[in-house]
């Protein structure tokens, strides 16, 4: 570097820098002959003189998003590689960078996304740390980064996959609405925010009248289409606050936030009369018997032991109906 033009001041500047640099490279080998030092990596340290904003790195960390050496400005200041952050990240790695400036970190710690020569954009695991103070100011900083690009693609599908399979895991895989697990753990978290807000919670059970004779008759195929039907019927009959899942076999169950049992029972009779009105597969007839409970601070077995009591009444007094406690 040709120095013959710079003023005295800034070969002073110069020279700390340089000296505040050997320091810190002195330091970090007798760390590692000491085998104390835990960052290695693959590309390499990265060290911030926070005063002249000039950045001392591997070329690596360039070089492996597709720059050139020779493309390598002479001067690299921390703003040569914020400026090509991904602009999600780019606050997260300003805020990181800031707390541990300020003294409410203790550490620099980040993952982002970087912008490489091509286009595209490189995970990046970067950790470093205030090292040398100026009159108890923050004046040099060390770090280490990391490409972990490949790391994070992995991870990134794993959870694609993991939210996949949490998807097929919580939907009934024939009528493709909620299954039974999924139908307790939303009733769960509906009675929470009831005992929360005291607001009114209810809920039906319905099941179909007769459905063995649909399959024993039909074949299962067509019970089966009854099934996604049934299911489809309800869905389109119901608000969109309300919960419908497959309870089990041919048992279906709604869930009702925030709604009174007078409520519930009217959507539940315009339930069942779609349903008898509805054109099933080669013409067939079917209908739906039911029983509406509201929540008063039993279990979630008493709850849903309440509306299936009231579904196999309505079963014992001709089927086709709606069973409630409601007042009309």
């Amino acid at each position: 570097m040709d120095y013959t033009e710079f003023s005295r001041e800034q070969l002073l500047d110069r020279i700390k820098s340089l000296e505040m640099l050997t320091q810190e490279l002195l330091n970090e080998k007798e760390q590692e002959t000491r085998l104390e030092y835990a960052w290695t990596g693959n590309l390499g340290h990265w060290y911030w003189n926070i005063k002249t904003n000039e950045v001392t790195f591997n070329p690596l960390k360039v070089t492996t998003l597709g720059y050139d050496k020779s493309e390598i400005p002479e001067h690299v200041t921390y703003q040569f590689f914020t400026d090509k952050l991904h602009p999600e990240d780019f606050q997260k790695a300003m805020d990181a960078m800031r707390d541990h400036l300020y003294g409410k970190a203790d550490v620099y710690e980040i993952e982002y996304r970087i912008k490489a020569k091509d286009g595209t954009f490189k995970w990046y695991y970067d950790r470093g740390r205030i090292t040398q103070y100026d009159n108890g100011k923050p004046a040099f900083l060390a770090g280490i980064v990391f490409d972990i690009t490949e790391k994070k693609e992995t991870q990134l599908e794993l959870e694609y996959k993991n939210r996949i399979l949490s998807e097929i895991s919580s939907i009934d895989g024939l009528t493709k609405i909620g299954n039974h697990r999924t139908l307790i753990e939303h009733l769960k978290a509906e009675i929470a925010e009831t005992s929360r807000t005291s607001s009114p919670l209810s809920i039906a059970l319905f099941d179909i009248d007769d459905f063995k004779k649909v399959n024993d008759s039909k074949g299962h195929v067509y019970g089966d289409q009854v099934l996604v039907d049934l299911a489809s019927i309800i869905t389109k009959s119901i608000r969109g606050t309300d919960f419908a899942g497959r309870y089990g076999g041919e048992e279906f169950m709604v869930i009702f936030p925030n709604t009174t049992l007078s409520v519930a029972s009217k959507i539940s009779e315009r339930i069942r009369q779609a349903v008898e009105d509805y054109n099933f597969v080669d013409g067939l007839r079917v209908t739906i018997s039911g029983g509406t409970s509201q929540y008063n601070n039993e279990t979630i077995t008493e709850l849903v032991h309440s509306a299936d009591t009231k579904l196999y009444t309505a079963k014992r007094n001709g089927k086709n109906q709606i069973v409630s406690d409601a007042k009309f």
